[in-house]
């Protein structure tokens, strides 16, 4: 146990001395930033950076474009480097795509724009060309800019059809995902603050002039397989099967390409890479504050290990974590912001003086880089730490 709180500080860069100020390196050291809150981005990269400010990943992401946003493991949105994109794509965003663009078939057939199966594929092809021409034009869009463009592209689809949560939502809403899904499109810089998330829209070639470079699926899961362990090894074969969103035949896959070495995690079998066995060397006690949905704590299924008992306060009803207060490898209590906007913290256990001192200087410089910036849970649930230190 004590190996792997050592692994997981120093290689998500945790603590003082793997701290990096490349928000591009902190994200290729955890595979990928969890994206689908955006703030969670830029509170996650700032917990492994130095002297992170907000213009640094801004820059990374709109400017350099250093990195990107894309759906990947478990239909999720992640923020990840230029020369990993490519193998989250082909190993989970392709499968994404085939069950998107069935969803989107199927609701333009019941939505009558065509007679047939066939008629509704063509007529669904002419939208997207529709789609894509109009962003090479602008440059870059939002969904409701977009469905002005053309009417195809404001048909009205019902989700849910029937059920008392049925809804509805303009085509150019869910052909931006299906086209982000399928490596064509990209989320860019959003409207309002960097907190917002109602996204514009751009062609991914203003990311990868020549396209993303085109894996083989199978290929793909066995790289992203591989880094995932490097990342997040020792860990099980469940673990990287919820955390890719994969079967358990393509999970079963990749690690028979890859043949990890076995070792005991408290009765159960845990995978490490045959090149990847040394032990850590021990770090410095380390404080961190991170944001909720952080990729660290979501990138194990079984988390036990870190989280101990605190999970019912910290997790809402769907598994989403909310922010989370670490002290040397475990996760201790949470945090929130209070009325004035700053950052408060609440331990679940008695941590000691040292833990109580560097918690307080982190919520302190967090607090300072949130700038008065409130924080709000849109993509989960308030957790029952959150209702607590709201209150």
């Amino acid at each position: 146990m004590l190996e792997r709180r050592a692994r997981l500080a120093l290689r998500h860069r945790l603590t003082a001395d793997t701290k990096s100020n490349d928000p591009v390196e902190v994200a290729r050291s955890l595979l990928a930033l969890h994206g689908t809150d955006p703030s969670s981005v830029y509170i996650g990269a700032w917990a492994r950076m130095r002297d992170g400010r907000l213009a640094d990943v801004e820059r990374a992401l709109y400017e350099d474009r250093l990195l990107i946003r894309l759906m990947g493991m478990r239909r999720t949105v992640f923020v990840t480097s230029l020369d990993i994109a490519p193998v989250l794509q082909a190993a989970c965003s392709r499968a994404v795509a085939t069950r998107e663009r069935r969803l989107v078939l199927g609701m333009l057939a019941e939505s009558g724009v065509a007679d047939d199966a066939a008629g509704v594929q063509a007529w669904l092809a002419e939208a997207e060309a529709v789609a894509l021409k109009a962003l090479e034009e602008r440059g870059e869009a939002t969904a409701a800019e977009l469905a002005g463009a053309d009417p195809r592209l404001s048909t009205e689809l019902v989700m849910a059809r029937g059920k008392s949560y049925e809804g509805r939502q303009k085509l150019a809403s869910r052909l931006l995902l299906l086209l982000a899904a399928e490596g064509h499109v990209v989320r860019g810089r959003p409207r309002g603050t960097w907190a917002s998330h109602q996204y514009r829209w751009a062609p991914l070639t203003d990311w990868f002039p020549g396209g993303l470079a085109d894996w083989d699926t199978q290929d793909a899961e066995t790289e992203l397989a591989r880094r995932w362990l490097r990342a997040f090894g020792p860990a099980t074969a469940d673990d990287l099967r919820w955390w890719a969103g994969w079967t358990k035949t393509q999970t079963k896959r990749a690690l028979t390409e890859l043949r990890p070495v076995e070792v005991d995690l408290d009765g159960e079998t845990g995978l490490l890479l045959p090149d990847d066995t040394e032990e850590s060397p021990r770090p410095e006690p380390w404080a961190a504050l991170l944001p909720a949905l952080d990729s660290t704590p979501m990138g194990w299924q079984q988390r036990g290990w870190f989280l101990g008992e605190h999970g019912p306060r910290l997790f809402d009803k769907n598994g989403n974590i909310g922010p989370s207060l670490w002290w040397d490898g475990r996760i201790v209590g949470g945090w929130a912001q209070d009325s004035k906007g700053d950052v408060v913290c609440r331990f679940l256990e008695d941590a000691g003086a040292d833990a109580r001192d560097a918690v307080q200087e982190e919520a302190q410089r967090l607090t300072s880089r949130l700038a008065g910036v409130r924080l709000a849970p849109r993509t989960r649930g308030r957790t029952w730490l959150e209702e607590e230190l709201a209150g």
